[in-house]
């Protein structure tokens, strides 16, 4: 079973959207399993402290490296990847998604205030991964946004075994756009080639439509699948 198991000093925000739609189906089947475990619990003194000011000055807190590997070794090493919620960190893609989702789950670490001892990151090799260039209040949000995207790949989540294979991103491009009923709305009909029966050309349509959204809106996608040509001189 996938499991997740998830560090934070909010536990109360899980499983939170987690809990409902493909993601809370599977897990009330059993198709995979959620864990949160509180960092407070390996707090320092009488107030659970967790965190303390940060070495050489500045703003803010930063979580305690003690408090946290402590929180860490906990849970155990069982081979599952070791993930921290992090600004700085690697972007998550699509790849690495279905990399994650054929393992067997991840711990991740939620950070709060102005981030975690750098000690503790190198000493339980923490991989920080990152799902947008922007800040968050906590890694929460993001731990869920990981999780959402690789469960609804496991088996048995979504509806049919190819349900996901053209999605955007799975082979370097956007998704072509979708229609269905009516066949009329506010003056815009469904293309006519998606009602031609003719799955070729519908084929060529949808390829050709993703192309061009990938080059319009993520012409940094659209770079990595085309090599720059070289100039004629």
């Amino acid at each position: 079973m996938w499991r997740a198991s998830i560090l934070t000093l909010y536990p109360e925000m899980f499983p939170g959207p987690l809990g409902v739609s493909l993601s809370g189906e599977a897990l009330a089947g059993g198709k995979w399993a959620l864990e949160t475990r509180n960092i407070r619990d390996f707090g320092q003194g009488r107030h659970r402290a967790v965190d303390d000011t940060p070495a050489g000055g500045g703003p803010g807190m930063v979580i305690r490296a003690d408090v946290l590997a402590q929180a860490i070794d906990a849970l155990g090493d069982d081979g599952r990847p070791r993930l921290l919620m992090s600004p700085r960190g690697t972007p998550l893609t699509q790849p690495h998604v279905r990399a994650l989702a054929a393992g067997e789950g991840a711990v991740i670490v939620c950070g709060r205030f102005e981030g975690v001892d750098q000690r503790v990151i190198e000493a339980r090799s923490l991989q920080e991964v990152s799902i947008g260039d922007y800040v968050l209040s906590g890694g929460e949000l993001g731990a869920m946004v990981l999780i959402d995207a690789c469960v609804r790949l496991l088996p048995g989540v979504m509806g049919g075994e190819t349900s996901g294979e053209e999605e955007s991103f799975e082979n370097g491009l956007l998704e072509y756009p979708h229609y269905t009923r009516p066949l009329g709305f506010e003056g815009r009909d469904i293309p006519d080639v998606l009602r031609s029966g003719h799955h070729r050309n519908i084929a060529a349509w949808r390829r050709a439509q993703s192309e061009a959204l990938t080059q319009a809106r993520r012409p940094d996608l659209w770079e990595k699948r085309v090599p720059t040509r070289p100039r004629n001189k």
